[in-house]
């Protein structure tokens, strides 16, 4: 049992001496300092990325009339705006206005009240069609 422990506390020292081992390096060994100042590593990105933008103006090639017209035409088939989408989703349904003539009366008993007309909306709230309901006449 006492030779468990010390085999154990033995590798347990030896994986921690590794760890501080591989700690020891030093930062110019791992990265060496080079030649290079800021400014020359910069302008060597910059001119790359110029490359880059370059090569891919080159690789581009105008759109033909028939494609812009093919797109053209995907676009307007099946774009969707929130008005469309909402209204095709869920219609309104047909809230007839009732026209109402109100006659001439008395308010509170004396006061005279000409005759007049008024509109309303047949339902108090508006109602919508659930989705794949029928709104058009059968």
């Amino acid at each position: 049992m006492h030779r468990r422990k010390l085999l154990a506390t033995s590798a347990c020292v030896a994986a921690m001496s590794l760890m501080l081992a591989g700690c020891s390096t030093s930062k110019d060994e791992m990265l060496p300092p080079g030649d290079s100042t800021m400014l020359a590593l910069w302008n060597a990105g910059a001119s790359a990325t110029h490359a880059t933008v370059e090569s891919r103006t080159t690789l581009r090639r105008p759109v033909t009339d028939s494609e812009r017209t093919r797109a053209q035409q995907t676009r307007n088939s099946s774009s969707r705006s929130q008005e469309n989408e909402i209204q095709q989703t869920f219609p309104r349904l047909p809230n007839p206005d009732m026209v109402m003539y109100v006659f001439p009366h008395l308010a509170e008993g004396n006061t005279p009240v000409p005759g007049y007309s008024t509109v309303f909306p047949f339902y108090r709230q508006v109602h919508y069609a659930l989705p794949g309901e029928r709104t058009e006449d059968l």
